[in-house]
């Protein structure tokens, strides 16, 4: 209890004593003050949110006030603070709720700075759930910000707090309540609001707990709310260093200026952040190990091997072999032993049950968590010394190069000036080449950018085709949720179709084609559903970019952006659909082996079956195929065309 309790503080304890004993002051706001308390009766700590008696004399205040904890108490949901009472008494309203042992999102912010990005996804999207579920109840926040988020000690939940200026999606609109910072542009303009002027705030809150500052800020809540309604905010990445790209699109899509360019909802955003988590899943160890040691051929035997090599091919030549053919040998030992290692590497990552497709998406989580752990110690840009350096490396190998033009001129006049600059060039290009890569290492792990393009690429293919064609033993199927559906279901298949006896797969013809076809052609439209969330992403920024045609008066702009949207949306949709169609093929192709394992079918039965799923491996190639001819007609069209921008357009 507070040393000196003001006059308010000793009134209401004595007119719930013997319910609520109150300790001390939380907090003040807008719309009341709050108290940590202790309920008698279950003995256990409350916050009471009391509506001060000056203000529960005005019967709008009052009816709003009670609005609010009627609204929240209906809300049941484990990211929302529960109520517990609504009551009055000798003249105080008040609402006693959960009390949660913990700080606020923005208290956490300015304690520690901003959040990590794996940190962040998990807590907005613990917010992005309980907003969906009030949205999913009739119930529009109106003031959600970090002060309104709370994380729990301990657990670390986040539970959104205060729906003190909440109200149904039928409220009307003139009034303009809120915080200006977190205030979206239609509710800052005193418009009728919904679920959408949620997720702007949301975005807003997001943008700040993910860099730590403020997407719009000024002098006076005018000039606030005035940048709220035109401004740009400044790209996400830019001010929050490394972050997933698809975090950061989530969250500038929900500061889109106009509501029909945000996400569909909340549960849409906690979606979008839940597929993030799951990217940054820590990855199987035997991928692990791959992407950083069994991968790579480094360490001391890359750098003795070659040594090796040629004082082997010293002694063959002292042995009497021919010099060319000795040099021959050296060279063939050179390409060969490095090839069979990596197939031998290739061959161990199979039979623990993980193929090719999986090299992937493990290079590139290693890849975003190198860039994480750099961002916090560099910028990410190359430092003055390191241009510097690069510039001094290329003046070193041409002053290198210009001594050797001269050193083989015979006509020369002074050879020693060729000698001194090849000497020059020969010491300053490789060191300062190799000081400058230093230091980009420092910033950008090179290698794993190096092995990702070697292994994802056609040799990375054609390693692990050599290596799955030396496999004899079955292999392993194991678990690896962060692999793709299709690809987890086709090497099933193949891994069924490989045990079948010989005369059986003689029979089935060249299925493992038929599920390579299908595989790849799930892939490309799972790219292509990505583009289109892209471009959706990029259609809602040229709005902002462009000052909202709303805003400014132009309303055919807008519209024309709207209709944009709507093609990208619909376009999206439709990939999905043949993206499940494709998936659902697969899946037939791997029941149609299993019963045949389990004899529960015939050779006819599954041979029809996968006729079909060849026939919509077929219906696939040939959509996708026509999707990429129009694209290159339109790529190709005048700029004069009608909606013809760089690159493809909504429904292509």
């Amino acid at each position: 209890m507070p040393t000196s309790p003001d006059r308010l503080f000793l009134d209401f304890q004595a007119a719930v004593a013997g319910r609520y004993s109150l300790e001390r002051e939380l907090g003040r706001g807008g719309m009341g003050v709050v108290y940590l308390a202790n309920e008698v009766d279950l003995d256990r700590p409350v916050a009471i949110k009391l509506l001060p008696p000056e203000r529960a004399t005005n019967a709008r205040l009052r009816a709003r006030f009670l609005q609010e904890a009627r609204t929240s108490a209906k809300l049941s949901h484990p990211n929302i603070i529960p109520i517990h009472a609504v009551d009055e008494t000798s003249g105080f309203v008040f609402f006693a709720m959960a009390y949660v042992d913990g700080e606020t999102l923005a208290e956490r912010v300015r304690a520690r700075g901003p959040l990590p990005a794996s940190e962040a996804a998990r807590v907005l999207r613990e917010v992005a759930w309980a907003l969906a579920h009030a949205h999913a109840h009739g119930v529009v926040h109106r003031d959600v910000k970090p002060d309104n988020i709370l994380l729990e000690r301990g657990t670390g939940r986040a539970l959104v707090a205060d729906f003190g200026i909440a109200a149904a999606d039928e409220r009307g609109a003139g009034e303009i309540t809120g915080t200006p910072e977190f205030m979206s542009p239609e509710q800052a303009l005193g418009k009728p609001v919904d679920a959408r002027s949620d997720l702007y705030a949301f975005g807003v809150t997001a943008y700040y707990a993910i860099s730590g500052r403020l997407p719009f800020q000024g002098r006076t809540p005018t000039e606030v709310l005035a940048r709220q309604v035109n401004a740009i905010p400044p790209p996400l990445a830019s001010a929050a260093g490394s972050l997933p790209s698809r975090m950061a699109r989530t969250v500038e899509r929900c500061l889109a200026k106009r509501p029909s360019h945000r996400p569909k909802s909340a549960e849409a955003v906690a979606d979008e952040l839940g597929a993030v988590l799951e990217q940054r899943r820590e990855m199987p160890a035997a991928l692990r190990a791959f992407v950083k040691r069994g991968g790579r051929l480094d360490g001391p035997g890359v750098i003795m091997y070659p040594l090796l090599l040629v004082g082997g091919a010293v002694l063959l030549a002292g042995a009497g072999f021919a010099a060319p053919a000795a040099a021959a040998i050296a060279l063939g030992a050179l390409a060969v032993v490095p090839l069979g290692t990596l197939v031998n590497r290739a061959r161990r990552l199979l039979k623990l049950g993980f193929g090719h497709a999986d090299l992937e998406p493990a290079f590139e989580a290693e890849s975003e968590r190198q860039a994480e752990e750099r961002g916090l110690e560099t910028s990410g840009e190359a430092s003055l010394p390191e241009r510097a350096l690069r510039v001094i490396s290329v003046l070193g190998w041409l002053t290198l190069g210009a001594g050797f033009a001269f050193g083989v001129n015979t006509n020369m006049i002074f050879p020693e000036f060729a000698v001194l600059m090849m000497q020059i060039g020969a010491i300053v290009g490789p060191g300062a080449l190799l000081t400058s890569l230093t230091m980009l290492q420092q910033r950008r792990d090179v290698d794993v950018e190096f092995y990702e393009r070697l292994w994802t690429g056609s040799f990375g293919r054609m390693v692990f085709r050599e290596a799955q064609r030396l496999t004899l033993r079955r292999l392993l199927a194991t678990s690896a949720t962060h692999r793709a559906t299709e690809l987890s279901i086709g090497m099933a298949a193949e891994q069924l179709y490989e045990a079948l006896p010989r005369e059986t797969r003689q029979h089935l013809g060249d299925l493992p084609e038929v599920i390579h076809r299908l595989e790849a052609d799930a892939q490309r439209l799972r790219r292509e559903h990505e583009a289109l969330a892209e471009a959706a992403a990029a259609a809602a920024g040229r709005d902002v970019a462009e000052g909202e045609g709303a805003a400014t008066g132009t309303d055919l702009i807008a519209d024309r952006r709207d209709e944009e949207l709507r093609g990208v949306e619909d376009e999206r949709e439709a990939v999905r659909a043949r993206l499940s169609r494709t998936v659902a093929a697969l899946e037939v192709v791997r029941l149609s082996l299993l019963r045949l394992h389990a004899g529960s079918a015939t050779l006819e039965g599954v041979t029809l079956d996968l006729t079909a799923a060849f026939e919509a491996a077929r219906e696939v190639d040939q959509l996708l195929e026509a999707h990429r001819e129009v694209d290159a007609a339109l790529k190709d069209a005048p700029a004069s065309w009608p909606g013809a921008p760089s690159g493809s357009p909504p429904g292509s």
